[in-house]
Parts: structure tokens; sequence; C-alpha cells
């Protein structure tokens, strides 16, 4: 009997080129699965980083901020502020704000002026709510002043910067009084007039300051009208009876009618936390309530 033939199990070309492919491609699918396989750090799927997951499940909602109530503020720059709080909507002109840099957009309102450009930034315009939305414990007009210059300058314009309260404008460490370098110091491009006011009003109000008794935290007058005087002739007059650096007069109407075109609140709030070349409380520590008593007792003699 004789056995059959046996047969090729490749009879074509294009079998040929099938099982070259195979012999090939099968061994090298194989070997990168195995290297995939092995290598864990390219494995990203769901569990592969536990630790960082836990942390962001049990992490607070909220988190607080402790400072120290007696410590020395440290002002902002305008551009700091102007990074933190302004640039969400002017780095790209968002809902009609001027693009930061624009000078097109930015010759009209530099145009009214720094005052008005100053009141618009607190107070608010259009769709901007007013401070940008923070608050005067976030950051002051001083600050907002700053931020204010430091937009337009770099829009075009040639705002000069807002007066800086000088060095050591806190209190010492063995005296509650403030130093006599509290008051604010005249603005850049100020006259060799408004120079040498401004030094008599930081020799005046330091002279007064450190013979006056600081008041007690958080203490209030039994008599507002009379904490409101004795105030403005320890602290207000140095600038307010004489007009130094653009304070209103005490019982000038004309110069108290712009400000007085305000909300006693906004007015207050200038008070309290600056104003141009004015400081905070006017460089003083008194009580709120004793700040507004003066500002309230300015008002009535400009009435």
């Amino acid at each position: 009997m004789s056995e059959a033939p046996h047969g090729a199990p490749i009879k074509t070309p294009g079998q040929l080129i099938a099982a070259v492919i195979a012999g090939f491609g099968i061994p090298v699918a194989i070997i990168i699965l195995l290297a995939v396989y092995v290598n864990n750090a390219t494995r990203t799927g769901a569990g592969t980083d536990l630790e960082a997951s836990v942390t962001e499940r049990i992490a607070p909602v909220a988190q607080v901020d402790i400072r120290d109530a007696n410590a020395p503020r440290v002002y902002k720059t305008g551009e700091e502020v102007f990074k933190a709080v302004c640039s969400a909507c002017h780095a790209a002109g968002t809902a009609g704000a001027p693009k930061f840099g624009d000078a097109g957009a930015w010759a009209l309102r530099i145009g009214e002026g720094y005052d008005t450009l100053l009141h618009n930034a607190l107070n608010g315009k259009g769709a901007m709510p007013p401070r940008g939305g923070t608050s005067p414990d976030d950051y002051s007009d001083f600050e907002i002043a700053h931020a204010v210059v430091y937009m337009a300058n770099n829009s075009g314009g040639k705002l000069a910067e807002p007066a800086q309260l000088a060095p050591g404008a806190v209190a010492s460490a063995d005296a509650s009084v403030p130093a006599a370098s509290g008051a604010a110091a005249a603005p850049v491009g100020a006259s060799a007039n408004e120079n040498a006011q401004a030094a008599a009003a930081v020799v005046a109000l330091a002279s007064v300051l450190q013979a006056a008794p600081a008041p007690a935290a958080g203490a209030q007058s039994t008599d507002a009208a009379q904490a409101g005087k004795a105030l403005y002739e320890q602290v207000c007059q140095a600038c307010h009876a004489a007009g130094v650096l653009n304070a209103p007069k005490f019982g000038d109407k004309a110069a108290w009618a712009p400000r007085l075109k305000d909300s006693m609140d906004t007015v207050y709030n200038y008070a309290l936390h600056g104003k141009g070349a004015m400081p905070p409380k006017g460089g003083s520590n008194a009580p709120d309530a004793d700040v507004k008593a003066a500002v309230d007792y300015m008002v009535n003699a400009a009435k």
C-alpha cells in the first residue's frame, strides 16, 4: 500500500506573506503587552494614586488664617493687587473692562482724572463690583489706589503714585502711639511748597500724637461730639486746618461739597482706611467710633 504524499501548508504567495507577517508581528505584540504589564508606572486607572485620592477627600472645606491684629500692616503694591484682584477681568477685557495695556480702551477713562478712576474702583461701575469684589479688610483704599495707578500708567497714563506711608509708621514695641513718620509722604511730583506743607503736617501730627495718650483698645467715648472734636484737634487738624495736600479745609463748604456727594458710609470708609495722601485713621490708633465722630464734626462745620 502506498502512502499519500505530504503537501506543503503554504501553497500560495498570499499565504506566504501572511505567515511572514504573523511570524514577526505576534512576538512583537506579545513583548509590548508584557512590558506594559510589568511597568506599573504606566497604570493610571482608578485607585493607582490612593494616597493623593484620600488626602483630597479628607481635606477641610475651609481653612482658618490666623493673623496678629497688632502686627504692622504691610501694604501691597499696585502690581500685587492687580494680579490678585483686577486681572480676573482687566487682563482679558472681560465684561467691558478696559484691557490692561490697551491705551485706546483706557484713554477716555484716564481723561476723567485720577479721582474719578479711584471713585469708580471703590464704588463700582457697570459690571465691576465695588473694590473689585473685595472688602476694606482685604485691601485698603490706599492699595486699591495703587492698583488703579498701576493699570492706568501701564495703559498710557502718567498718573502720580498715591502717597506712600513713610517707613516706621507703626506702633513701637514699648509705646502705644505712632511714630513721627506715621504721616503720609508727599505724592510723586509734588511742588516744593506742597512738600513744605507736608513736612509741617508731619511735625505737627507727630508732636500732637506723642503728647496725647493712646485710647484704650475698643474704648467708646460717652460723648460722641466731644470725642470727635477732641480727635480733630489732636490729629485731623494737622492737615485739614490748612488744607494740606488737598485735604478739604475745615469749614470750607466748597472744598467739602464734592466729598459729601458720596454717602456718609463712603466718607467714613475714607477716614478709616485712607484715601490719597491721608493714611488710615489719619495715622492714629483711635477707635472707629471716634474717627467717625471726627468726620461728623468736620462735616457739620462745612454745612
